[in-house]
């Protein structure tokens, strides 16, 4: 064998070997793997020849390693296979032949590439779990091998995202891929690029288009400088096959022909076939059946011939499609049942899922073509046995996803299977499945603060954002199953992944009767389960029913889920009884939900949105807010919930209304709805907004004991905090003005320090306004001794909404930029976040705290500020607001929209300065938050503010302001 006395890193085996090798690799990266092939086969019949030792037998398991490479490049499976085993074979015979250091070093080497071509050949093949064995035994390889550029376990690292990938994993795939990225050297200028291209894929299977381009850019400049022919033309395809998925058809088919040309005339068949695979997708798009079933066809027998069996099932499952397209029905049973026999085969459930979604896409179809007569019930069961499982499998998939914005995105493909769950149950007339079905969506998602990876990460197959009628087999429908779990990282690089994001877990199970226990969608959701091997829920449950404790008056929980259309529930407790289900027709509702978005502050963007809504907007005047107000109650709110609240106030007295709204209407101001005439609905009843039952509060255990010689009876008010770096007259500056200039506020405050210990300690109340000392340190040592309230009055920057992290939303106190935190700072100046109020020090140290430790909430929060309960417009409540309640808070009272300031008012409407209107919200909220039912107290007195508004019209009555406020609990 080569030893260190007499090989080098370029002369290991003498002529014409050595030279064959540098040649053979010049034709590689000058995407000719036909002819890099011919070399090394040329190479290996002369070592064949030679007479036979360990060294030659080495020679030849490296050119067979090396042709193993290549005909995996050409999608060669077969040839691939059997150089690849004689390798191997070839490897294991002088394993125990003692060798040199050098020597043992090469042939770990050879070893390694081999172990990694062979994991790459099963997993093109479907063998999942085998791949992921010769994964694991390359890994246990790599410690005995001296790999100082960090070559073969990066190459190890892009495998495993690979096969996660392959897998359906997303989320984990991207959380490896990234923490891969992060930590390569620059000098690895061979996998970067690759890597860039697998977290591109990645994104573009998953919704996010941008990123995607983004990576792919980076991943095209790192092949140039390569000078990496082939991997170039292998980008054209992935190009393609993003344009296809964001619905630019057209750039989709020159791209996949483009490629399709190249591949062809390399003799790489593989990728050919999925070139064939997606433009016969596309030809049936386009309504050419034949063309389509020709490419379908070709695809197929490639992929056949090539031993590909799940790619084959892919095309058959396209197969299908169209011939249900042409109204061959049988064809497109045989071929939806030969698919996935296949993948029930090789345990790839989720593209089960796919079958079972098409199948009842198929039979919804039908039913609308078609008078089923008295079969009609029947045929609909059989579509919701099929849809709502795959449905829940799909949407359960986000949890594998370390940041919201991922889950977001995936969340947007998923809710199209829900959509179609949601039709089937209206046909059939289901109220008590759409119960349940509305229930189990708002249930939310559970926060995971642990490290610890979640189990079983498998997702389903996501619905094309194409029409309901056309399904292809995107990467991101490419979900292979693990019984055994998830491949996980380790040590410091699981650390710093888990501080990407918030990690997120199954919801619990929502139980419906006491008597029965039933759980929402029970038996859909242990079909799901067990179809698909994902959990779709955790172990907890919670009822459904939570209002019965909460209040001795008549009380009806509201929840609201979006599915296209606006779907609501309603349960009466508290001394009444009922439920009843509601539904909005989507283009109503976002018609609603256009004008209330076109009136409010935000709209327009700063003091531009402020001024256009007082001056244009529709709460800037009566006549217009009512007109607004009647078409939100038209569009979102039933008579008949209506007509059942008169009654029961009737009879019982003033109920409460708990409502739990959907991302789409949280900003909407139930308390104004016009139900009937000018009859608002606040007339009829106090308003609450309640959070998803998985947010409910911690048990004492998770917050630490007050200190025992401390006063809890003290208010933490937190007023207009002086923010590091940023005048009063500037984006962060004052909102309340110079302290002392308003003799209202001076008042409040000193009615606290005459009632109660108040923090900080002041000796005037001017004072307790815009002080420079109250950074979330000194927040943490207050609340961590005990309060029973705490108000936050000063500047909230909220996330985007299109962004899906609600837990980027943050409070700006007086912290410097050195502070610990994990909002990123701003100039000299760090906000603190509601990711850092949840995750506390637990991402930045091996000993650090959750948030509910550091900052314990006392029961009565008030954040005053801009949208600071902007919370629930996401499809994860994880914001300012509900941190707060996970925290410990019973009740948190925050705003729906940008608040204006007095200032404002003065300013842009004209008020005059000795009004407040902002003073007297904030004095409001302080009266409500002391009395013992802050819910009442606060709604009468935006009750005083409707009832001054319908009498004068007067812009400092507008709701603008008062409608922003609402009272948030669980």
């Amino acid at each position: 064998m080569p030893d260190e006395e007499n090989a080098t890193v370029t002369q290991l085996y003498g002529e014409p070997f050595d030279s064959g090798f540098a040649l053979a690799e010049e034709r590689q990266l000058a995407a000719d793997p036909g002819a890099a092939c011919a070399v090394y086969e040329e190479l290996l019949t002369v070592a064949e020849s030679i007479e036979d030792s360990p060294d030659v037998r080495f020679l030849r398991a490296h050119l067979l390693s090396d042709i193993a490479s290549v005909r995996l490049t050409a999608t060669d499976l077969v040839g691939a296979e059997e150089a690849v085993e004689r390798s191997r074979g070839l490897l294991d015979g002088i394993a125990s032949v003692p060798m040199g250091p050098r020597g043992r070093q090469l042939w770990l080497e050879i070893l390694l590439k081999t172990l990694l071509a062979r994991a790459d050949l099963l997993r093109r093949t479907g063998r999942l779990d085998e791949a992921l064995g010769c994964l694991d035994e390359a890994a246990a390889r790599l410690p005995e091998f001296d790999d100082p550029e960090a070559l073969r376990t990066a190459e190890l690292g892009l495998n495993r995202v690979h096969l996660l990938m392959d897998r359906g994993e997303w989320g984990s795939a991207e959380e490896q891929g990234l923490m891969l990225l992060s930590t390569l050297p620059e000098t690895l200028v061979e996998t970067v690029p690759r890597l860039l291209t697998a977290l591109g894929l990645i994104c573009a299977s998953t919704g996010r288009f941008d990123p995607a381009e983004d990576y792919f850019a980076r991943a095209e400049d790192g092949f140039r400088t390569m000078e990496e022919t082939g991997e170039l033309q292998s980008l054209v395809a992935h190009r393609a096959y993003a344009a296809m998925h964001r619905g630019d058809l057209d750039l989709a088919e020159r791209l996949f022909a483009e490629a399709s040309a190249v591949f062809e005339r390399q003799g790489r068949f593989g990728d050919l076939a999925v070139c064939e695979q997606a433009r016969g997708f596309l030809a049936g798009r386009r309504g050419d059946t034949i063309d389509a079933d020709d490419l379908l066809g070709a695809s197929l027998a490639r992929f056949e011939r090539l031993g590909a069996s799940i790619a084959a099932a892919d095309t058959m499952l396209l197969g299908a499609q169209h011939a249900y397209d042409r109204g061959d029905i049988e064809e497109m049973k045989r071929l939806a049942h030969e698919a996935r026999e296949v993948y029930q085969a090789r345990e790839v459930y989720e593209r089960c899922a796919q079958v079972d979604l098409m199948l009842a896409k198929t039979l919804e179809h039908n039913l609308n073509l078609t008078h089923h007569g008295d079969h009609e019930t029947e045929s609909i069961g059989t579509a919701l046995s099929l849809a709502l499982p795959a449905a829940l499998a799909l949407g359960a998939a986000r949890y594998d996803f370390v940041t919201a914005h991922a889950r977001s995105q995936w969340l947007e493909l998923a809710d199209e299977a829900m959509q179609l769950v949601f039709r089937l149950a209206v046909r059939r007339q289901d109220q008590g499945l759409l119960f349940e079905l509305v229930e189990h969506r708002c249930a939310g998602v559970s926060l995971a603060l642990d490290r610890t990876p979640l189990p079983a990460t498998r997702p389903s197959p996501p619905e094309s954002a194409e029409p309901a009628e056309s399904v292809f087999p995107s990467a991101a429908m490419k979900a292979y199953g693990h019984v055994d779990g998830p491949m996980t990282l380790g040590g410091v690089a699981a650390e710093a992944a888990a501080s990407a994001g918030l990690r997120v877990a199954p919801p619990p199970k929502v139980r419906m009767s006491p008597e029965s226990g039933r759980v929402a969608l029970q038996e859909y959701i242990a079909a799901a389960e067990f179809r698909y091997h994902r959990p779709i829920v955790n172990e907890e449950e919670v009822p459904f029913w939570i209002t019965d404790g909460l209040t001795s008056r008549p009380v009806v929980q509201v929840r609201l889920a979006d599915a296209g259309d606006l779907f609501m529930t309603w349960t009466w407790a508290g001394g009444a009884r009922g439920f009843g289900t509601g539904r909005g027709p989507g283009d109503e509702v976002d018609r609603a939900v256009g004008a209330l978005a076109a009136a409010l502050p935000g709209a327009g963007g700063g003091a531009e949105g402020v001024r256009r809504a007082f001056d244009s907007g529709a709460m800037a005047d009566h006549r217009t807010e009512h007109r607004l107000a009647r078409m939100l109650a038209e569009a979102l709110w039933p008579e008949g919930l209506t007509a059942q609240i008169r009654q029961v106030s009737a009879r019982a007295g003033r109920p409460l209304i708990r409502i739990q709204p959907s991302s789409r209407v949280a900003q909407v101001p139930w308390e104004l709805l016009a139900v009937d005439d000018d009859v608002r609905l606040i007339d009829l009843a106090d308003v609450v907004t309640t959070v998803p039952v998985s947010l409910r509060r911690q048990g004492p255990a998770a917050r630490p004991a007050p200190d025992t010689d401390t006063d809890a009876d003290t208010v933490v008010l937190v007023l207009d905090p002086r923010v590091p770096g940023f005048r009063a007259d500037s984006s962060l500056g004052s909102v309340l003005g110079p302290p002392g200039s308003d003799p209202e506020l001076l008042s409040f405050v000193r009615s606290r320090l005459d009632t109660g210990a108040v923090v900080p300690s002041v000796a005037t109340p001017a004072e307790a306004f815009r002080r420079g000392d109250l950074d979330r340190d000194w927040l943490s040592g207050v609340l961590r001794k005990g309060a029973r309230r705490l108000m936050y009055v000063g500047h909230v920057s909220g996330a985007p909404v299109e962004g899906g992290q609600s837990e980027d939303g943050t409070l700006h106190l007086c912290c410097g930029p050195g502070t610990d935190g994990l909002a990123e700072p701003i100039r000299t100046h760090r906000p603190l976040s509601a990711k850092d109020l949840l995750l506390g020090t637990l991402p930045l140290r091996a000993d650090g705290e959750p948030g509910a430790r550091i900052w314990p909430a006392p029961p009565r929060v008030a954040l005053i500020g801009c949208e600071s309960g902007g919370d629930l417009r996401f499809a994860e409540s994880f914001g300012l607001a509900t941190a707060m309640i996970h925290n410990g808070a019973e009740l948190v009272t925050a705003t729906r929209w940008v608040l204006p300031t007095s200032f404002a008012f003065h300013r842009l409407a004209g008020l005059a300065e000795s009004v407040r209107p902002l003073s007297e919200a904030i004095i409001a909220v302080d009266a409500a938050h002391e009395h013992r039912d802050p819910v009442h107290r606060l709604g009468r007195w935006q009750r005083e503010q409707l009832d001054h508004w319908r009498a004068g019209g007067r812009i400092e009555h507008s709701p603008l302001l008062w409608a922003a406020m609402t009272c948030i609990v669980v």
